[in-house]
């Protein structure tokens, strides 16, 4: 997976959006980009960290970065040679769009700045990172039950008041789900494993479904990542032909 997740709907439309909804840059927000480049070129990390919208997600199961202390432990994990030479390079007019509500996006979506010049978000991955996150899912596949332990990589662990469960990318666009009841923990063997679950978008805010089907029964994992507050990060529904049979709000765990 190559993107983080909070932003999967903008990078994935980036190019339309570049052509439908660009608009040209005010002079404030020129001056906000302009002094973002400066702290990159000249790695200005303190001042940086200033100006972030924390927490910064990375690509699950990575750890976001909670904090300044966070961000100046691991800039060089995300920002590398590579991005920050794209960065120092970028020039307003070629490289630097504002997207409406959505805020000012680099190169179709490489990063993003909201209109005062705070980081929103980075969808890029150093080597550093990508090896980082390899030995972490290496690792977590030790702790699942062993008929869970082939996937791509993990998707989500979401939490309702009765289950536990595990989304795992499988391969071609297509995911599994896992349940436990929660007094089971993810090395025993799942009480129910769905295979070729499918990704919907739902609406245009970048919130998502992921829809597993089993014979009469369909598990909808509503992933809700725009969201007001005091809405669920995500939800679990259960129906059997069409019939609601369950509903429960989940916590997700990264």
């Amino acid at each position: 997976m190559k993107k983080i997740i909070i932003f999967l709907y903008l990078a994935c439309y980036t190019l339309t959006m570049s052509i439908v909804f660009g608009q040209e840059l005010s002079k404030e927000e020129e001056n906000a980009v302009l002094n973002f480049i400066d702290c990159v070129k000249n790695k200005q990390k303190e001042k940086l960290a200033a100006h972030i919208a924390f927490p910064l997600k990375r690509e699950y199961p990575i750890a976001d970065i909670k904090n300044k202390k966070e961000f100046l432990m691991r800039y060089d994990e995300v920002f590398d040679a590579e991005l920050s030479q794209k960065i120092a390079n970028s020039t307003l007019d070629k490289d630097w769009a504002k997207v409406g509500w959505r805020g000012i996006m680099l190169s179709n979506g490489l990063l993003w700045l909201d209109i005062d010049g705070r980081l929103l978000s980075v969808n890029y991955q150093s080597k550093a990172e990508a090896e980082k996150r390899e030995q972490i899912i290496n690792a977590d596949r030790k702790k699942l039950h062993e008929s869970l332990q082939e996937f791509q990589h993990p998707v989500h662990v979401l939490v309702t008041p009765t289950y536990r469960i595990r989304i795992d990318d499988t391969g071609k666009g297509r995911y599994r789900y896992a349940a436990w009841k929660l007094k089971n923990k993810m090395k025993t063997k799942p009480d129910l494993v769905i295979e070729n679950g499918e990704h919907e978008l739902d609406g245009n805010g970048g919130n998502y479904i992921l829809v597993f089907k089993n014979g009469e029964y369909r598990y909808d994992c509503a992933i809700n990542l725009l969201a007001a507050e005091d809405t669920p990060s995500a939800t679990l529904t259960i129906y059997k032909n069409e019939k609601k049979m369950l509903f429960e709000n989940a916590k997700m765990i990264r």
